[in-house]
């Protein structure tokens, strides 16, 4: 809305950028354009302010289709007042000249004539249209024909409005026909659904008996491994029992080669060491051939002396040393 300031009996007007003024003075035009500044009297003075911005209005409508069902529709539109001159003259736009507000509602009046005017061409499209096809298809072709009427009608053209555009958001029906229209696709895609879970649950099932099959596999594959880990564990042992008997075979051969040899040695040295011993008895006898029998018995005392035990005190008689000593100083007999 204009500011108006007051001095005494002037008044002082000023205007935004998207808003038409125009001061009438005795029924001639004093002031006319978007965003002037100016006084006036307020007793003399006629003013009117258009607004020459775009606007938007809410659309909102209930409309019948073809088989009789009652649909809602929900839009907007935007307008503008391309010929504020005209619509100064056809609408109620004046304010007081004091306070700068209208003395009327030419907003919602034009806003009346807007709505009133779409919502005919919009029934009337809708009205040609089934309540599946105008649910499905509705919006695109209300807002086609609701933009087209209003292009061409005469009374806005009359009025100086101008429709920027036309968006329909929403054609809806009641809300239990609208219940009854999901209820086939519901249940479709509820099928579709329990379809889904079936193909899981087969999938998840077929997995499964993959999984288990291959489970059966690695068990008689691991099987047949351990079977042939057990039989070459058998021949390994057989093996290695086979080759220990045959180390203690030839062991035991080299053993009784080592004692055969050894028993030949010992026994070539016994024979070498009898053969020695009876050459020295030989030899010996054969000293003791030509000796003298006193000496030979001496001599036997002798060694029989060293083998009998210690003998503390001897007792000779006198007859016996004197037998004794006569044998040893008497002639020695010839062999």
């Amino acid at each position: 809305m204009a500011d108006v300031h007051r001095r005494l009996v002037w008044r002082h007007l000023r205007c935004g950028p998207t808003s038409y003024v125009r001061h009438l003075r005795g029924g001639r035009v004093a002031h006319e354009g978007v965003g002037l500044s100016f006084w006036y009297r307020a007793l003399t003075a006629a003013i009117s302010e258009v607004p020459v911005g775009d606007r938007e209005l809410p659309l909102g409508f209930h409309a019948r289709t073809a088989d009789f069902q009652d649909v809602s529709v929900q839009g907007t539109l935007t307008y503008r007042i391309t010929d504020p001159e005209t619509a100064a003259r056809r609408l109620d736009f004046d304010i007081d000249p004091d306070r700068g507000t209208w003395r009327s509602a030419p907003l919602e009046q034009l806003g009346v004539l807007l709505t009133e005017t779409a919502q005919q061409y919009g029934i009337a499209e809708i009205a040609r249209l089934g309540l599946r096809e105008a649910v499905t298809e509705g919006v695109d072709r209300t807002r086609r024909a609701v933009s087209a009427g209003l292009a061409d009608d005469e009374r806005l053209t009359e009025t100086g409005t101008q429709v920027i555009g036309v968006r329909v958001v929403a054609i809806r029906p009641e809300a239990e026909v609208e219940r009854a229209l999901r209820t086939p696709e519901r249940e479709r895609i509820q099928q579709l659904a329990d379809k889904a879970t079936y193909e899981r649950r087969a999938t998840a099932v077929e997995q499964e008996r993959a999984i288990a099959e291959n489970e059966l596999h690695n068990q008689i594959e691991l099987a047949a491994r351990e079977e042939q880990l057990v039989t070459q564990r058998g021949r390994n042992e057989r093996r290695r029992a086979e080759e220990a008997a045959e180390a203690e075979r030839v062991a035991a051969e080299a053993k009784a080669v080592r004692d055969r040899l050894a028993a030949q040695v010992r026994a070539e040295a016994r024979r070498v060491l009898g053969q020695a011993q009876a050459d020295a008895e030989a030899a010996r006898m054969a000293v003791y051939t030509d000796a003298d029998p006193r000496v030979l018995l001496a001599l036997a005392a002798e060694s029989m002396a060293d083998k009998l035990p210690q003998i503390g005190q001897l007792n000779i008689s006198p007859d016996t040393l004197t037998t004794a000593l006569g044998r040893l100083a008497g002639p020695r007999e010839r062999r």
